[in-house]
């Protein structure tokens, strides 16, 4: 279990993005939005992201690092078949364990590739750990979970077929829920009033984030809480601030 402190109905996770890819500029990161929104979803706490080069002793130490604090660590990127796919031997070590060939990992690329096609290179995607796959339908070369680390690819696509296999088996906590309301105000001009808003509801997260349009500065105020109750009683409060300084001001969708 984590050393984070948390209430008996907080699931909590860190998230580690493997590759030069990604730390060059190369690539844009586009599974970080989509596993903070479905971890969201599905009562989950991201509470950390790294981003990681792929190099052993690095994923080794974040692993390590983020895994006892956390109720989960997933991971992307790093499990194909080239040379700098090294995130499994990292896992490997992170855990003191061998890494080998998976049979089951095996038979499941069999789906895919002819038996003349599964070449050395392509089976090091079938190199894992003792541990529990995670199928997927889109190339067949699996991820898989050890322990409360969850290991996937970095492919956009096949990432969110792992995801939506591995989510049923995690545990899961009371969703955040979240309000957001467009103030037609700097953010300089909000903030004061809704310090003193997150004083009277601690409980509550808020945060104010400013845009420009048009020339003219506005501020998003997003109010994020597992109670729906007091999110409501929150968002009701922050009506009656925004009624009282004169500020113009509408409600956005948020989950």
């Amino acid at each position: 279990m984590s050393e984070e402190t948390q209430s008996p109905d907080t699931v909590t996770a860190a998230l580690i993005v493997i590759g030069e890819e990604i730390l060059s500029g190369r690539t844009i990161d586009t599974n970080t939005p989509y596993i903070a929104a479905h971890l969201g979803k599905a009562g989950i706490a991201l509470r950390e992201i790294r981003v990681v080069a792929d190099i052993e002793a690095e994923i080794a130490d974040a692993v390590n690092a983020l895994r006892r604090r956390y109720s989960y660590v997933l991971t992307t990127g790093g499990i194909g078949p080239t040379h700098d796919d090294v995130t499994t031997d990292a896992i490997g070590l992170a855990f003191n364990v061998p890494v080998g060939i998976n049979d089951e990992a095996v038979e499941a690329m069999r789906l895919q590739y002819r038996p003349e096609d599964l070449t050395p290179t392509r089976l090091r995607m079938a190199r894992i750990p003792e541990a529990a796959l995670i199928h997927n339908a889109v190339s067949r070369a699996p991820g898989y979970m050890i322990e409360n680390v969850i290991v996937m690819a970095g492919i956009p696509a096949v990432m969110q077929v792992m995801l939506d296999e591995v989510l049923p088996r995690l545990a899961k906590g009371r969703p955040l829920r979240a309000r957001a309301v467009r103030v037609n105000a700097p953010e300089s001009e909000v903030a004061t009033p809704l310090a003193a808003l997150q004083a009277a509801y601690a409980d509550v997260q808020m945060g104010s984030y400013p845009f420009v349009e048009q020339r003219r500065y506005g501020t998003y105020l997003v109010l994020r809480s597992v109670d729906d109750e007091r999110l409501g009683e929150a968002l009701e409060a922050l009506w009656g601030i925004i009624s009282e300084h004169g500020f113009t001001a509408s409600q956005v969708d948020e989950s």
